[in-house]
Parts: C-alpha cells; structure tokens; sequence
C-alpha cells in the first residue's frame, strides 16, 4: 500500500511533511520498507533523485506539461520584453523537460514558494521570519521576492532623531484620524442617502414624479425639491429663518438658487394615512391657480416629514394687522377688498377648480397680505378635496376655536358651508377688530361669533363695531354686518354659499347697494332684501350656548 500520508504530490514537486522537494516524481512503494529507507533516500535525493528513484522503487510516475495541450495552464510571462511561459501562478518560471521544447513544468520563482500549478499558489517568502536561513546583522525588511538588510545605527550618533520620530508618530496620528474621520463622513453620507431614497418611495414619490411627468401644466408649475437643495435655501433650517407656525407645521424663509424667495413648511404630518392625503392635496394644489390663493411652487419627499414650498408674501398675516401686532391699521376700503378677494378665492376652491377643495381651517392667521394689502388664502395642511357630485363627507373634526363650524363639529359632517362659517368670523373680526375668543367682563371667554350674532339680532351693531369704520364706511358696513350675520347661522344649509358672498361684498364694493352714490343708512328692510331666511332673534341664542359649550369642551384636533 502507498504511504499516503508520507508523501504528496504538488505541482510537480514532491513534498514530504510539508517540505518541497526538488524532484519531479511520484513513486510507489511497501510502507515498512519505507519508513526503513526513508532518511537513506533523502540523502541520496539530494545528490541523484533520478538514479535513487530507478534503483529503489518498483514504480516512478513522472510528468510534465504540453504546451499545446494545455496551452490554458502555459501563459505568457508578465516579466517586460520576455517571450517565456510561466505556470497559472504569477511568480513562477516554467522550464522544458528531456530537451522537448514543448514539454513544461513549473517552479515558483526565487525568493517564492508554493504551488505554481494554481492560481496564486506561489506566495512571498517573508525571509525575515527565517533568520537561521536567511541571515541579517541590521534591520530585515521583507520585499517581494527578496529581503533587504540594512545596517543598524545607534540612536546616539543620530542628534534630535526620537524628536523626529516623535513628530512623524504625532503627524501619522493626525492624518489617521483625518482619515477616520473622511471615512466617517462618507459612509454617514452614504447611509443618509440611501435613507433619503428610501423615505422619498415611502412618500409615494415615483408616484407624484409621473402624475407631474404626465401632465405638463403641472410639471411647468410643480418641483419636486432635493433636501440639499432647501438646506441650502434656508441655511440648514436655521431657527432665525422661521417665519412662523401653526398645528400644521413651521414655516421658514428660503431662497433658491435661482434667488426667488419662498416659504418652506415643516408639516406636523406622523401618520401614513395623512401622507398619503398629502400627496393628493399636493397634485390639487399644483393645478390650482388663483391670484388670491398663494402659489405652490413644489414639494420635497426625501424626509419622514415631507416639506411644501411656497410663494413667499411679505408683509404678515391679516390677523397681524387686524389685532395691533402691526403699526399699519386698515382702512374700511381696504378691510372691504381683503374680505372680497378672500371670499373670491374659497368660493374658487369649491366651485371653480377642478375638484372642489373645503379649506377647513380658514381663519385671519391663514391670509397673507403683500406689500399692496393683496390678499393670499394659505395653509392647505387640513383640506380636504370633495368629488363635484358630494356635499360633504364625515372626517375627524379639525379647525381653529372661534373658527370652527358648531354644525361641523357635532356632527363630524365637513361641507363647503364649514368654510362659509369661519368666513363669517372673519367678517366679524374686520367689522370688530375683536378676535374671535376674547375675555368679557366677567373674564369669562366669549366667542365672538355668538357675541356679534346676539347684538345683531337686538339691532346693537354699533356696540361693538370698529370706530375708525364708524367714520368711514358706517352704511357698508351694515350690508357687511348682515353678511356676515348669514354666515354665521347655526343650519349650515341655511348660510349663503360663498359664490353669492362673493357676490353681495362685490355689490357693496361697487355702492351698488347705495341709492344714487348717497351717504345713507341702509335700512332694515334692505338689509331683510338679501337672499337668506331665519329667526334671528332665535338663532342668535342657540348659537351661544352652542358656541359656548364646545368652547368649554374638550379640545379641538387643529
């Protein structure tokens, strides 16, 4: 039986015990014998492998490489300019055999050693771990193929090295840590991208990206913005670039790379179900286009929190000016035309868009004002969008207190007549300068909704009207009283829509509710002319003690 274990073929040499021999044979013999003859033969192998192998074993196998045949395990030299064959390792040298050009074997090449018939088979002798073999007085360092010897020198007869070693360790640590620290960065940039990606796809935004590809009055209006780019608008969402807040998020000052101005909105949005809602209001919004609802100019998707960007308005809101946090009071004319370009814009998005849009939080603070007093509806982040062929749907009670619709929120039914309600106490609020919860006499807070429907219906407007409108416009502003007085009824079916509010305030703009441009009072009759029903007297009562109780209830989801 063949002595296995003694001795193995590699690559064409013969390895006995981990060790390469020089020889070129495989021979088969009686493991007794051989492990009597074993250091016997491997004298005689050092001196005459070829004549020991013939006169000792019954049997040698020897072999080689043909170039033709195996041409695959044969290629070229890397070596420059040489036309030689090596092995399939780099770092071998093949030779031919029995004077037969075409006949190879293989070896790896000096200062290497392995296995030259694989791949990589031949690895560097590292000469330095072999002193006994490779001997060295100085400093050993390893080369490829070969070593380096190179003579020590005492520290002593270097003056000022160990502070130059010092100072080279201390700049290696340096750029080490620069290093590290370039790594760092990279793969935190490298994951924030990948996590941008992936919240972009959560937020639908393949699918907004085709909507806005697939319609070009869209795609010419409508951006989708990259978070480095709003980064940069906004200095990194510094905190002195907010404009404001509200229940639906934070408003900062940007400006794009193409230096226009806008407003960037954080949206307060955490639920799945409303960000799929606010990619819908995105898409209505993009294709909406009226002169007093402010401009939609794009959206970015790549944060957990998506962000709306807007046109940016200049001079505050409506409530900044109403309320005295602004040095420039109203007149009445300019009071007249915010209410008409306002009333304009919400009868616009129940009307006259493509698909009818409830505002759902209308209210002073949400209309901007430019530089010219022009009127802008904003704040979209609680619309809702209704199918032409609805008149309401049932959804969680949203709005702001001395806004909110008491109808809406008892019955959890929004209508556009909601948006006609908190149109209402707007008008009161131009008439009164009140705002729409203040504290009476008794402290107690008081809405101003059921405040202005209960003098009016005891004939006392002049109680609480603004006195600075006394003077100015004191017969518009009684057509105005009634209005809004309409607005304000309890049944929402009986409140005017706002296309025929639209229509009443551009009457009293044009004096066509005045007799011949004269400076009267209009009537009581008049005012029971305009096209709405009730009992005031009635109604005013019920809408107190309802506005009272749910101003004293739980409070409201903005």
């Amino acid at each position: 039986c063949g002595h296995a274990d003694a001795w193995q073929v590699a690559g064409g040499a013969a390895v006995q015990r981990g060790r390469v021999l020089a020889g070129v044979y495989v021979f088969i013999v009686d493991q007794d014998w051989f492990s009597r003859n074993e250091n016997e033969m491997m004298v005689n192998f050092t001196h005459s492998y070829e004549k020991t192998m013939v006169e000792s074993v019954p049997a040698v196998l020897e072999w080689w490489l043909d170039l033709i045949g195996n041409k695959d395990m044969l290629p070229l030299s890397v070596r420059p300019n040489s036309s030689e064959f090596r092995c399939l390792s780099l770092n071998s040298d093949s030779y031919f055999v029995f004077g037969d050009y075409e006949k190879r074997r293989c070896n790896c090449s000096q200062g290497y050693e392995g296995n030259p018939y694989i791949t990589n088979g031949c690895q560097d002798i590292d000469e330095c771990l072999q002193p006994d073999v490779y001997p060295c007085n100085g400093t050993c360092i390893n080369m490829p193929g070969t070593y380096r010897c190179s003579a020590k020198k005492r520290i002593i007869s270097l003056p000022g090295l160990i502070t130059i070693i010092a100072i080279g360790a201390g700049f290696g640590l340096l750029f080490s840590l620069l290093g590290v620290a370039q790594v760092t960065k990279k793969l935190r940039k490298r994951r924030a991208k990948k996590f941008r990606q992936k919240i972009f796809k959560k937020n639908h935004g393949l699918l907004l990206q085709q909507l806005i590809s697939s319609n070009k009055d869209i795609a010419e209006k409508m951006k989708i913005f990259s978070l480095e780019e709003l980064e940069q608008a906004t200095n990194k969402f510094d905190h002195n670039r907010i404009l404001g807040g509200g229940g639906h998020g934070t408003v900062y000052k940007g400006i794009l790379s193409d230096q226009r101005v806008v407003a960037i909105k954080k949206a307060n949005i955490v639920v799945q179900r409303e960000i799929d809602q606010f990619i819908n209001e995105v898409v209505i919004l993009s294709q909406t286009n009226h002169r007093n609802v402010v401009k939609l100019f794009g959206c970015c998707l790549e944060t957990e929190v998506p962000l709306l960007v807007y046109e940016f308005i200049s001079n505050g809101t409506l409530s900044c000016h109403l309320h005295g946090q602004s040095d420039n009071h109203l007149s009445w004319k300019d009071r007249l035309r915010i209410a008409l370009e306002t009333a304009r814009a919400i009868a616009y998005l129940h009307s006259a868009a493509s698909v009818s849009v409830y505002h759902r939080d209308i209210k002073c603070a949400n209309i901007l004002l430019t530089d010219t007093l022009t009127a802008k509806v904003s704040d979209f982040g609680a619309s809702r969008s209704i199918a032409i062929d609805q008149t309401g749907i049932l959804t969680v009670v949203q709005g702001t207190y001395g806004y909110l619709d008491p109808e809406y929120y008892y019955t959890s039914r929004l209508t556009e007549k909601s948006d006609v309600y908190s149109f209402g106490v707007i008008l009161a609020e131009l008439l009164t300068g009140v705002t729409p919860v203040f504290s009476s006499h008794s402290s107690e807070a008081t809405s101003l909704a059921s405040h202005f429907v209960s003098l009016m219906s005891e004939y006392r407007l002049s109680d609480i009207l603004d006195t600075r409108i006394v003077h100015e416009g004191a017969e518009d502003a009684e057509v105005v009283a009634r209005l809004a007085q309409a607005c304000l009824i309890l049944k929402g079916e009986d409140r005017p829509t706002m296309r025929q509010v639209e229509t009443v305030l551009e009457d009293v703009q044009s004096s066509k509710v005045r007799l011949n441009s004269q400076t009267i009072r209009v009537s009581q009759t008049s005012l029971k002319d305009l096209p709405w029903k009730g009992n005031k007297g009635e109604e005013g009562t019920r809408l107190y003690s309802l506005e009272k109780e749910f101003i004293q209830s739980s409070e409201i989801p903005r």
